[in-house]
């Protein structure tokens, strides 16, 4: 019997350590990333075309791509993706940059640096300031 609630401790304590060092991984760069400055874009000067935009920042890495027609953005794609795609987020933030023709939207919260990885890759895209 002790042997046994010996072994069982040890599981969870390797569960434990497990789970702690997954969550130091997933929050890492967290702090930093809701820092980053996304500019602003001036479309009165972006031809007509798809442009590729990209961002870098450990998990929240992502490539876009960017249709603009008539000085608008018309159409963002995802190219790749950051890690743990949230479509709906995705969705919301390429909604509202395309109504506003602006990177200035509302972010949502508990997504901040997802949000901000995506308008960073749209800045680079179509030349932000």
């Amino acid at each position: 019997m002790k042997k046994l609630l010996k072994i069982v401790g040890y599981v969870f304590l390797a569960l434990f350590v497990v789970m702690a060092i997954a969550v130091y991984a997933i929050a890492q760069g967290t702090v930093e990333g809701t820092k980053v400055v996304v500019g602003d874009i001036d479309l009165t000067e972006v031809a007509d075309g798809t442009y590729t935009g990209e961002y870098a920042f450990k998990r929240w890495t992502n490539t876009l791509n960017v249709t603009v027609s008539d000085h608008k953005i018309t159409k963002i794609e995802i190219e790749k993706n950051v890690q743990f795609y949230n479509q709906k987020l995705s969705d919301q933030v390429f909604a509202d940059v395309i109504e506003r023709q602006s990177l200035d939207i509302d972010i949502q919260s508990g997504a901040t640096v997802t949000s901000k990885a995506y308008l960073k890759a749209i800045e680079d895209a179509v030349g932000g300031n």
